[in-house]
């Protein structure tokens, strides 16, 4: 990554703190592994699969934990850009709409500006991924039953972002000289979320045409 990239990404356009693992854990291994993953030259759809003798629960957190703080950077970088008067509705183009449900506020499905459905978005997974009942730290407590479903709940919503970001937003990406940082990023979460089957294949329709270049 150019230094004038690392630049864009260093600056703090994140939404909230950064999640982290302790160091010495078992989970801090398998995040260090999981970001090792980014670095050039490596086979990300290798990379993805769940190594040998780990628990697949813990290798869904570390990523899970690590597309969250990855994905809302990268929207950090172009939110300035991600209006109410720009992006009235949350959408990937004329066909997609996204709307808001969070069954508290918001009981039913809702349109909302792309930049409220992404705070609430935010919000909603921080919450979800600090919570110890779901996503525990301490070594020997076990994932909740109902782990894999949240995940995917998560993982599906997290990849409404990078529709946004790539239809509506991806000339500002260019002209920041970070295509190949979110090229690469969505590589990874594409090959990781196809490998565990962590998402609806329909949901995946609406970059289709750009990852089947990109991926295949």
């Amino acid at each position: 990554m150019s230094i004038a990239l690392k630049q864009v990404f260093n600056k703090d356009k994140t939404f909230r703190p950064k999640r982290k693992f302790e160091p010495g854990t078992q989970r801090f291994e398998l995040h260090k592994r999981a970001q090792a993953s980014l670095n050039s030259g490596v086979d990300l759809k290798a990379a993805v699969q769940l190594p040998s003798g780990e628990d697949q629960n813990d290798w869904v957190a570390v990523h899970v934990v690590d597309f969250f703080n990855r994905i809302n950077l990268i929207y950090g970088t172009i939110c300035e850009f991600c209006t109410e008067r720009t992006c009235p509705v949350m959408s990937g183009g004329p066909k997609y709409e996204y709307r808001w449900q969070d069954d508290m506020k918001y009981k039913k499905p809702t349109a909302l500006p792309a930049p409220q459905y992404m705070n609430l978005l935010m919000d909603w997974i921080e919450v979800q991924i600090n919570n110890e009942d779901i996503f525990p730290t301490s070594v020997g407590v076990p994932f909740p039953k109902n782990f894999l479903q949240i995940c995917k709940k998560i993982l599906c919503r997290l990849f409404r972002v990078f529709v946004h970001v790539y239809i509506h937003h991806f000339d500002r990406i260019i002209l920041m000289g970070a295509e190949a940082h979110v090229n690469t990023c969505y590589k990874h979460f594409y090959y990781f979320v196809t490998e565990l089957n962590l998402i609806d294949r329909k949901e995946l329709e609406p970059l289709k045409e750009m990852t089947t270049r990109m991926c295949h």
